[in-house]
């Protein structure tokens, strides 16, 4: 869902109005009405603050498939990236290249994984590495191979 679907009724659920979510987020009533009217969208850091200031995760605010790898969060937009149980059976939850034969590939840390698909998703998606890494270190956490981490 795009944030203009998600973004009205999470700031009611939360009795704000769009003044006082602005005035939260040192920005201006009229820029919230434009990412609710879906004029505009905000940006990978402010959409970050608008989770934290509503208490959400910031997956609940982008635009992200139902489908994505748990490790990673690369996602799933093709045949054959799906990763495997040890019995050979294909694992929704995880990609090909994280999790084979019922164990993950290999073993990394969070930032070790986010230096390392920053740049691909940032090529992949038009942005900047640094905007990338950004989204990568406010989602990886909420992902399952890094919750318990």
């Amino acid at each position: 869902m795009a944030i203009k679907d998600v973004l009205p009724s999470l700031r009611r659920e939360r009795g704000l109005t769009q003044e006082e979510l602005a005035r939260r987020l040192y920005i201006t009533r009229q820029a919230v009405s434009r990412w609710e009217r879906g004029e505009t969208s905000p940006g990978i850091d402010m959409t970050k603050l608008i989770a934290r200031e509503l208490d959400v995760p910031v997956t609940e605010l982008l635009e992200m498939p139902e489908h994505y790898c748990q490790s990673c969060g690369m996602m799933f937009t093709g045949p054959d990236q799906l990763g495997h149980d040890a019995d050979g059976t294909e694992n929704p939850d995880f990609c090909r290249w994280c999790y084979d034969g019922g164990s993950y590939t290999y073993e990394t840390t969070m930032d070790e994984m986010i230096e390392d698909c920053a740049p691909r998703m940032a090529e992949a998606m038009g942005w900047t590495v640094d905007e990338s890494a950004s989204l990568l270190g406010a989602v990886l956490p909420t992902l399952e191979r890094w919750r318990d981490a």
